[in-house]
């Protein structure tokens, strides 16, 4: 019975993850603005993620590996997109 409420939890953590993350990703990719993303905390954000689907595959943890492959992908994309705007003349910073 225990393990069921473990999965539960681990469920519910995913879709709370994956709806928090996925519209500021959605928000980026339509609109290209990246001005309010602070590129240190993104990227530790994304490598953090990184490091959980590896955590989650060593532990055959499912609801962890399917939700930070999710927050990995958009984190990528959002940082391709944000390296776009800053550095390789996207998208001009608003002043």
């Amino acid at each position: 019975m225990q393990h069921i409420w473990i999965d539960i939890i681990g469920y519910a953590a995913a879709i709370c993850m994956i709806c928090g993350y996925l519209p500021q990703a959605a928000y980026t990719i339509r609109t290209r603005d990246t001005d309010g993303i602070a590129l240190p905390t993104f990227l530790l954000l994304g490598a953090g993620s990184v490091f959980f689907v590896i955590q989650g595959l060593m532990l055959a943890n499912w609801p962890l590996v399917i939700t930070n492959t999710i927050t990995t992908v958009s984190s990528a994309i959002v940082f391709a997109i944000k390296m776009h705007n800053d550095y390789f003349g996207g998208k001009r910073r608003r002043r």
